[in-house]
This record gives structure tokens, C-alpha cells and sequence, in this order.
């Protein structure tokens, strides 16, 4: 099937990515300077799929090392690009970190997809891409508002730079703008596993349900929502995981020529956090101890997926309930406190 390469394959979604691809029969390498990630990731792959991930601890914002595995895999045929940071309030605080890695690390990685004819680029894109939209949901046809975050921004200028680049290249590109990934595998290997204080909603949760916080906090209920907290669109990490699996078969397909396309991967509905919170105390029978905060620098305030072209291009059906995300989220914390070794690892290796 060919030679994946993905980076920042030792987080979130990129783990999940890498167990479809192999489920799959493509064959995978990894690169992630494991800066807000672990290693334990690849052992949880491999209890997964039998396969031994070799991850290349590189920063792709460093040319010359990044170059360095292309020389060495000169037949890699598609790039899933993952490697970013994606804290929406660690970027309003730090935006000038936010725009030099997130964008000098794509920019060498097209610079080596050029010099060794990649074939296949895929683009871990977001719904803040979209900003405050003006009406919900969101088509990939929506108008851009200015993005809420410099985060929001790296993947808009992100977007803009694999279009323009798409369009000298002979390499075909997928821009896939995910809504809010949550919950972990079903087999409990692998899951969200955040550096410090967890930014998403899900984490925040599950630490608080499970003690490691001792309260969560709900930010603003002032919203033009139904309960007036923000309103997102959660999909399973597993549902946007085979999403870019399916991404690079389209483009593999005979006669595909499309030079760059863009698909939403969300579930089609919105969920509050209030109403986020009531699912998870449904399916652990736990009570939440959370507050209501004020509102959060960088939110946007409702948002959510039409996922029709997702459907009908990619074949892409969502597997995954709100209680699905909310379960496999709560199995997965669990897991980490019956595993204190592989916790206390991971947190080391995070730190």
C-alpha cells in the first residue's frame, strides 16, 4: 500500500492514525521530538497491532534533520501531518511560539515533499479555521472570520499555504478540518494524555471525575447557546483517525486529480458542555464536581459540522455516540490510575 510517514505520530490523534493505517496494510514510520508527547504511545500501538512504530525524534522546525529522514526513506508516498501545538490559551499567552513552530515546521516539510516527490500530503486542519461563523453548521464552502486564536491562525495560514504550494506541486493535498476528537481506542492502549493542566473539555473531565483535579471549571454561561455554555461538535478520535486513512486511499484512487480538497470531520451535532458533562456522569455514574466560570480568551461560541462531503467523497461514516466518547475517555483514565508505572512514565517523559 505504500510508506505513511506521520508526524507527531507518538500524540493523540496521530497514534489512533497510525493503528487504522496499519489496520489498513499501509506501512508506517513516525517523527515527533516528543515535546508534548510520549513514547509510551508507540507501545500502546504496538500491543494493538503487533507492529514495532519507528518513531525519528525530530523537530521538524530544524531543515537539515527533518531533511535527513527523506534521504533515508526515499519511498515515503504520503505525509499525514499532525506535529503542532494546539493549546487555544497557551497560544493567546504565547503566539509568536505558536506561529514559528507550527509554521516553519510545515513549511520545511513541504520544502522535503518538493525536493523528494511526495505523492500524497494530508493536513491536520481545524474547525477554528472558521472562526465565529455567521450560521451553523459549517460547510466547507463557509466564509473564514477572523480566527479567535493565533493557534486558529497558524491553521488558517497553514490551509492557505498547502493551497497555494498544491497548486505548483505534483503532489495532491487533503486538508481535513476535525471539530473536537475526544474519547480514546476502545482497546484502552491508547488516549488523550495531556501535558500539565488539560486544556480540552474531555481531560478536564475525566481528572476531575477520577481526583486528579479537584474541580473543573465551566467557562462562561453567558453564551447564545441553549444552556448558555459553548456549544462544540464531539467526534471519537477512532471516527477522525480512519478519516485520513481514508484520505490517502481517495488520493490513491486511478484518475484522482484533485489538487487540494477539504473535508469537515465532525459528528453534524452540537453538543453544550453542560450537556458534554451530563453524558459522561450518564455513562460512569459519577457526579462532576465542576463551577462556572468567566468566559475563556480565544472561544469561539458555537460551532459544528456539516459532514455531508466527508460522506458521500470519502465513504466516511461516524461509528462513535456522544456516550461512546464519553466512555472509552473515562476507560482510558481509568487504565492510567490502575497503571501507575506507565502513568508516572509517561508524565516523566512529558516533563
Amino acid at each position: 500500500m505504500g510508506k505513511i510517514l506521520v508526524t507527531g505520530g507518538c500524540g493523540y490523534i496521530g497514534s489512533h492514525t497510525i493503528v487504522d493505517l496499519i489496520e489498513n496494510g499501509f506501512e508506517v514510520i513516525s517523527v515527533d521530538n516528543n515535546a508534548r508527547s510520549t513514547t509510551h504511545m508507540l507501545t500502546g500501538i504496538e500491543k494493538i497491532t503487533g507492529k514495532k512504530i519507528k518513531n525519528y525524534k525530530v523537530d521538524l522546525c530544524n531543515f537539515d534533520e527533518t531533511f535527513a529522514i527523506f534521504q533515508e526513506n526515499t519511498d515515503i508516498t504520503g505525509i499525514i501531518h499532525f506535529a503542532a501545538y494546539k493549546a487555544v490559551g497557551e497560544s493567546v499567552e504565547k503566539p509568536l511560539l505558536y506561529y514559528e513552530n507550527n509554521i516553519f515546521s510545515l513549511v520545511n516539510l513541504l520544502k522535503c515533499v518538493d525536493e523528494f516527490k511526495v505523492k500524497h500530503f494530508v493536513f491536520s486542519s481545524s474547525c477554528t479555521v472558521y472562526g465565529n461563523p455567521l450560521q451553523i453548521p459549517v460547510t466547507e464552502q463557509t466564509a473564514m472570520q477572523p480566527a479567535e486564536s493565533p493557534y486558529g491562525a497558524t491553521k488558517q495560514m497553514g490551509e492557505q499555504i498547502i493551497q497555494d504550494f498544491a497548486k505548483s506541486s505534483d503532489c495532491n493535498c487533503i486538508l481535513l478540518r476535525y471539530f473536537n476528537p475526544v474519547g480514546a481506542h476502545p482497546s484502552i492502549y491508547i488516549g488523550e494524555l495531556p501535558v500539565g493542566k488539560p486544556a480540552n473539555l474531555v481531560p478536564a473531565i475525566t481528572q476531575t471525575a477520577i481526583g486528579k483535579l479537584p474541580q473543573m471549571q465551566v467557562f462562561g454561561s453567558d453564551y447564545d447557546t441553549r444552556d448558555g455554555s459553548c456549544l462544540r461538535d464531539f467526534i471519537h478520535v477512532s471516527d477522525i483517525a480512519h478519516a485520513h486513512t481514508l484520505s490517502i486511499q481517495k488520493m490513491m484512487e486511478a484518475g484522482y486529480n484533485k489538487a487540494c480538497d477539504i473535508y469537515n470531520l465532525g459528528s453534524g451535532n452540537g453538543v453544550t458542555v453542560l450537556e458534554a458533562i451530563k453524558a459522561f456522569e450518564k455513562v460512569s455514574g459519577v457526579k462532576l464536581n465542576y463551577a462556572i466560570g468567566n468566559r475563556r480568551p480565544g472561544d469561539v461560541v458555537a460551532i459544528y459540522a456539516d459532514n455531508h462531503y466527508a460522506k458521500e467523497e470519502l465513504k466516511w461514516e461516524v461509528q462513535y455516540s456522544i456516550e461512546d466518547m464519553m466512555l472509552t475517555a473515562w476507560k482510558w483514565e481509568l487504565f492510567l490510575k490502575s497503571d501507575e508505572s506507565f502513568f508516572k512514565e509517561s508524565l516523566a517523559n512529558l516533563n
